[in-house]
């Protein structure tokens, strides 16, 4: 193990070098507090930061204080998930950012939102704390400064590691919070099934976000917080927190209607959320929704292949097959159908839709188009009239949010008026309606068999080399992986919310390619892999031990895999 000393001179040696005599630095260093591990250095001072492996070890002091992280694994993801927001806080306060050439002097991990989320940026054992982090190593050019250099190691990094890292600078009462708000939410979330609910709304949670591009919550003072109809109330006790009151939504098929700013889509938007635990004071730290809601949206021009649309498509013009059907670029009707029946194979138990973001052909043919428009000239079953038959055959929930079709209360179970921000209940005036409406749209729904077919990816689909056969495969925005020689349009894959599940995504999209062996199903290839990490964590998904994977879900690696145009079903 080498000296601080023996790194300070190996610092010095390589001062206005070129960029490449970095290499010489990496090895591990034990510091007074803990040791260094440079694993794997850039080349360039522009080279991505995921290129670079930093990683520091430490006692873990806080075994015995926080038994109950090693009791269970959703108090070990928030207290990881803590420490990875205190170390990228104590970064962003004691180091002074870029200073040189490209990423030079920037110390960093991968940036924490406002969701809880199993990070591989920390590793904690009994014995050990590991944190996974990103060094700039500075240089002017090309040319080494080593000066900084040594500053950044040997005082800034310290300086961190000291103020995130150890108990007696930790806000355990801030730590406690976290673990505990997390535990709730993952109770709330065990209890939905027995008690027949999708989701929960504790009443008192503030819902409505700062802004259309920010995840932070609106200042309480200007907020409607929210509060459940009696009709809906549901009570819950949690091992934290204690008794708790808020709104269940059942099983079934749920409408929110409301006029235009009472914050319909901002209910639904919570309801999306709820498949993660939110951190203290997001307002939605009490909102849970089952693991298998699948946000729904129309999305022209996505990528299909060989999937069975017949359900909702059939008798396309010049005989196009709906029972395989395969498009380079979907239409908004077809995109729609796709990504239900492609959820639903993934495994998803309760769809969310959005009128402003779907559809309209398909959502619904109202009575006057009927009347205008033959069945038989219409190749289209709107899901209107598949909706029930999802819930009763297949046991899939639906909450759609609604501002113009009224003929949904015929076949829904529960419809919530949003009024400024507060839910009621007007179910019994929706049917009331229904029941006096003298002009009834005709259901369109003939029989159907609503089965999931199984597709099975023929080997060697999936490629991560590029045209000059070199590995290519990364994200540097949220809703885009780079994949090889394509690109995987993520846009309408509206559950992930940070840029770290989409990388672990691309990563475990190769892993999965490698296992397509022309007889497993993409269900299979997908729950096998998820098995893989539950066992072996996000390190699983590559041979690197970096720190810029957070957890997702079966659900989003299957959308991911379904937009890979590469992709091909045999």
């Amino acid at each position: 193990m080498n000296t601080i000393e023996v790194l300070r001179r190996r610092i010095e040696s390589i001062n206005e070098r070129d960029y490449g005599a970095y290499q010489s630095l990496k090895g591990d260093y034990r510091f007074p507090a803990f040791t260094l591990f440079i694993d794997q250095i850039p080349k360039d001072p522009y080279a991505p930061p995921h290129t670079g492996v930093y990683r520091v070890q430490l006692q873990n002091a806080f075994t015995g204080q926080f038994e109950c992280i090693f009791n269970s694994k959703t108090g070990e993801i928030a207290f990881r998930d803590f420490l990875a927001r205190n170390f990228h806080r104590a970064a962003a306060s004691l180091s002074k950012g870029r200073r040189g050439t490209g990423n030079s002097g920037l110390i960093t991990i991968e940036r924490p939102g406002q969701v809880i989320l199993e990070r591989n940026s920390v590793i904690v054992t009994r014995g050990t704390i590991e944190i996974r982090f990103f060094m700039g190593l500075p240089a002017n050019g090309r040319r080494i400064n080593s000066p900084l250099c040594t500053t950044m190691m040997l005082q800034e990094l310290p300086r961190m590691i000291e103020t995130a890292l150890l108990p007696e600078n930790v806000d355990t009462g801030a730590l406690e919070a976290h673990i505990e708000t997390s535990e709730d939410a993952e109770h709330i979330r065990s209890m939905l099934g027995p008690l027949n609910l999708v989701a929960f709304i504790a009443d008192g949670s503030i819902l409505p976000r700062k802004s259309g591009t920010s995840d932070e919550p609106l200042d309480r003072a200007e907020a409607t917080p929210f509060i459940s109809p009696e009709t809906l109330s549901v009570a819950v006790e949690l091992p934290h927190a204690g008794r708790i009151t808020g709104m269940g939504i059942p099983r079934g098929i749920t409408l929110i209607v409301g006029g235009g700013y009472h914050g319909k889509s901002t209910l639904l938007n919570a309801i999306e959320m709820g498949i993660y635990n939110h951190v203290p004071g997001d307002g939605r730290e009490r909102c849970v929704s089952d693991q298998g809601t699948a946000k729904i949206r129309a999305y022209s021009g996505r990528y299909i292949e060989k999937v069975d649309i017949s359900m909702f498509i059939g008798n396309l013009p010049l005989q196009k097959d709906t029972v395989r059907f395969s498009t380079e670029n979907a239409s908004g009707s077809t995109s729609q159908a796709g990504s239900i029946v492609e959820a639903i194979e993934a495994g998803a138990g309760a769809l969310l839709m959005d009128e402003d973001t779907c559809a309209t052909n398909f959502m619904i043919r109202d009575r006057k188009m009927q009347l205008l428009v033959n069945k038989d000239d219409e190749p289209i079953t709107t899901f209107i009239d598949r909706v029930r038959g999802l819930f009763t055959s297949r046991g899939i929930s639906t909450i759609l949010v609604l501002g113009g079709i009224g003929d949904y209360f015929e076949v829904s179970d529960i419809v919530i008026q949003m009024r400024e921000y507060r839910p009621v209940d007007v179910t019994g005036a929706a049917r009331e309606i229904t029941g006096s409406s003298a002009e009834k749209r005709v259901s369109e729904g003939r029989a159907h068999d609503i089965g999931i077919q199984d597709r099975v990816p023929a080997p060697g689909c999936v490629n991560p080399h590029n045209e000059y056969n070199k590995r290519s495969v990364y994200a540097t925005e949220i809703n885009r992986i780079h994949f090889g020689r394509t690109a995987i349009d993520l846009t309408d894959v509206e559950q992930l919310i940070e840029l770290s599940q989409v990388k672990a995504i691309a990563e475990a999209i190769q892993h999965i390619g490698k296992s397509m062996d022309g007889k497993k199903s993409l269900r299979e290839l997908v729950d096998r892999l998820m098995s893989e990490i539950g066992t072996g964590g996000l390190d699983v998904l590559s041979s690197r031990a970096g720190g810029h994977f957070s957890m997702f879900r079966g659900i989003d690696l299957a959308c991911a895999l379904n937009r890979m145009r590469d992709l091909k079903i045999h």
